[in-house]
């Protein structure tokens, strides 16, 4: 698999949030049971990437394409991670993120069985044109996009809890063969979300129905915010 982690560094998230981010990603990468994942697949090695994103352009890529095939390569890996300062930008473009996102697998000198985009965020597009048709066109290329909708503020956040994000990714972001969302409500729940996510990326599994697209409600208006 080639993996990229797209991370949302937008000015909603503030220090706290990052930090929690920064962390839940380096516990997930280093765990055994992403490495027994890793381990039990088709190769035995994923070639990944993390890059933080804001608005049109803004893309700040932390730790460039390593593979991880054991306990020292993910442990080299997330250190850079992990070092990294934050930083912290103005608007949030899902939609430039994942154009950069699938450029990036395009251009590395990888030839993956899979190419997956990881992307999270804690609010929907609000820059660089209609998100959907940014996604269709990444879909075609190729590419699995598979979502992590940050909704730890939704208690007190009112547009974000109006706009149901977890269902704006379901209907406006994810998508491609064996797509998928998954929900974060918590901060105590972030590292345990992103473990669960790396995992079933990596063994290429067909996500539970717990974590399947929702049936039976309104669809939400992807271009409310484009």
């Amino acid at each position: 698999m080639e993996l990229v982690i797209a991370v949302d560094i937008s000015q909603s998230m503030d220090k706290e949030e990052q930090e929690v981010q920064r962390a839940g990603y380096v516990a997930a990468l280093t765990s055994q049971e992403f490495l027994d994942a890793i381990e039990v697949g088709p190769i035995g090695r994923v070639a990944v990437t993390y890059m933080e994103w804001g608005g049109v352009d803004e893309h700040f890529v932390v730790a460039d394409w390593t593979v991880i095939q054991d306990a020292a390569s993910a442990a080299h890996f997330a250190s850079k991670i992990a070092e990294a300062p934050l930083r912290q930008v103005q608007r949030t473009s899902i939609a430039s993120a994942l154009e950069k996102s699938v450029q990036m697998v395009q251009n590395n000198q990888y030839m993956g069985l899979r190419q997956v985009i990881d992307i999270s965020g804690d609010g929907p597009n609000n820059q660089g044109g209609s998100v959907t048709d940014m996604r269709d066109r990444m879909i075609a290329a190729g590419v699995t996009i598979n979502g992590l909708p940050l909704m730890m503020k939704s208690n007190k956040n009112t547009w974000q809890a109006m706009l149901n994000l977890d269902h704006y990714y379901e209907d406006c972001v994810i998508g491609g063969p064996g797509s998928f969302a998954i929900p974060v409500r918590s901060q105590e729940g972030f590292a345990d979300a992103i473990r669960m996510k790396l995992v079933r990326e990596s063994v290429g599994l067909q996500p539970p129905p717990n974590i399947q697209r929702s049936a039976g409600r309104e669809k939400i208006a992807c271009d409310l915010f484009d």
